[in-house]
């Protein structure tokens, strides 16, 4: 690594060869003058990485120097020593952009902790941090390797998804691509988990199933609802837990997350299931029998997620809830605005439930538009732009008026996404689904170590169409291709953010519950 150059100015530099000595000791070079104009003509003529400048020299004072030093290099870091702890002059210090503050006589170790403070802090972290996820590493590989309830499964992917968020942040690839690989196969190890224990979640025979799709409503919104004078439940579509943390802080401006947890999507991860699930409290298969007129299958045709209002009100008298209530979906940002602009309106109910379909689009979006699959490339874009469209959305304003009204907020999706890579060759006929995590149909012909296959829908609970119709859900990051065209296809839809399989990201995602500040 090259060595750090450092201009030190000061009138007296010759009482600070001590100093001087002992940074060079310790590897960096130090370039000294001794008043303000020298200063100036060494930045304009040489590259340091940092300065140190003294306030009270003759000539052009300490704080003139670092105005125009400024000007020459606006990104140079510049350390003030003074004599004087006056606070006018720490303001105008502060005031004109120093990254630190010394006061004399300043003892060589105090030189040292500012040099690393300002040059070395970024890879200090990138180290600490790098070293920190090498030991969790080998804690969570051990983990992996157990018999995991679905509680340690969620705190299995919390930390992932926090070693995530802290590596993007250091920018150490290396470790980035270590934790792919383990990302990958705790998903391998999770997949076999669901196979072996969906059903039973399902059918009563787990004494302890995980909080789902149908019973969020029961077991975590009606209690919420009996507590507040108004309550709304904001589900933002496909949003995943990673997308949920970087979100995080902006919302926190405004409320304090009472409770953080997550549940379990039902398969397929797809909004047509999983939403009506939520908002109707029932199974697929539930739905189709009580609500013949209401439910829509895959080969049908129309819109599958029509009548979310009708199940939610059908859902509260079931419960025993005569409340005001109302819903809205938002599909774009025209109708963002509208809402926002009914929020008052909308204080005298007792519920209210706002579907919010932006993370839904930009997910199909990318898939589809070429500026969006540039934009969001991985992970770590993808995050980015939900962090920058939530940040100029009308739903942040949505937020603000729900924090500044008292109402209690509940946050939530229906389900998460995968970025796909790698596919897997499926046969079916033309009335196949299109879906890309999950194919249900007549003779299904599919690679069985790809899939959870499921020859009986009833079994878990989903409307069997025909006598020979199964179910199969994509494992881990694989996507359905046809063989015909199929590079073609496989180069267009890898990399793409798809939902409705099984996966870390698709299945376990978050329920907060927020209260304002």
């Amino acid at each position: 690594m090259d060595k750090i150059n450092i201009l030190w100015a000061d009138d007296e530099i010759e009482l600070l060869k001590p100093h001087i000595l002992f940074l060079k000791e310790k590897g960096y070079e130090v370039q000294t003058a001794n008043c303000g104009s020298d200063a100036l003509d060494l930045v304009k003529e040489q590259d340091f990485d940092i300065v140190f400048l003294d306030e009270n020299m003759p000539g052009l004072s300490g704080l003139e120097t670092l105005v125009k030093i400024k000007q020459i290099r606006n990104d140079i870091p510049v350390i003030m020593i003074t004599k004087s702890e006056e606070e006018h002059i720490m303001e105008d210090a502060i005031g004109s952009q120093i990254s630190d503050y010394l006061i004399k006589p300043v003892n060589p170790n105090q030189i040292l902790l500012s040099l690393k403070k300002n040059l070395e802090n970024k890879r200090l972290i990138r180290e600490k941090t790098s070293s920190a996820y090498q030991q969790e590493f080998r804690s969570i590989g051990m983990t992996l390797s157990d018999r995991l309830s679905i509680d340690e499964w969620k705190e299995v992917y919390q930390k992932l998804v926090f070693w995530e968020l802290e590596l993007s942040k250091s920018k150490e690839e290396g470790m980035e691509e270590v934790l792919r690989m383990q990302k990958t196969e705790a998903n391998t190890q999770f997949s076999k988990y669901i196979i072996n224990n969906y059903q039973s979640w399902l059918n009563g025979k787990d004494p302890n199933p995980p909080l789902l799709s149908h019973t969020i409503f029961k077991q975590r919104v009606v209690p919420e609802i009996d507590k507040y004078e108004s309550t709304f439940f904001v589900l933002i579509d496909n949003m995943r837990y990673d997308q949920w943390k970087v979100m995080q802080p902006i919302i926190s401006e405004y409320f304090k997350v009472d409770t953080e947890e997550m549940y379990s999507a039902i398969l397929p991860t797809a909004t047509q299931y999983a939403r009506n699930a939520i908002f109707s409290g029932l199974l697929p298969s539930e739905m189709e029998k009580r609500y013949p007129n209401h439910w829509l299958n895959d080969e049908e045709e129309g819109g599958k997620n029509l009548f979310e209002e009708f199940f939610m009100i059908e859902q509260f008298k079931r419960l025993g809830k005569d409340i005001k209530t109302s819903y809205t979906k938002v599909t774009n940002n025209q109708a963002g605005k509208k809402l926002a602009e009914n929020i008052p309106n909308l204080m005298g109910n007792k519920f209210n439930a706002i579907v919010y379909n932006f993370v839904d689009m930009l997910s199909h979006a990318r898939t589809e538009m070429e500026v969006i699959r540039e934009l969001a490339d991985d992970e770590k874009a993808y995050r980015s732009i939900t962090v920058s469209w939530l940040e100029h959305s009308p739903l942040l304003d949505i937020l603000r008026q729900i924090a500044d009204k008292k109402a209690r907020l509940i946050l939530t999706t229906d389900h998460g996404t995968i970025r796909v890579t790698n596919p897997s060759k499926i046969i079916g006929d033309r009335n196949t689904n299109t879906n890309l995590r999950y194919k249900q149909g007549k003779n299904l012909n599919y690679e069985k170590k790809d899939v959870y296959e499921v020859k009986n829908p009833l079994d878990i609970f989903l409307p069997r169409q025909h006598v020979s119709t199964a179910f199969v859900f994509a494992k881990e990051d694989m996507f359905f291709a046809y063989p015909n065209n199929y590079n073609y296809f496989v180069n267009y839809y890898r990399n793409t953010f798809q939902h409705g399989g099984i996966s870390l990201e698709e299945m376990l995602i978050p329920f907060i519950t927020l209260s304002s500040k």
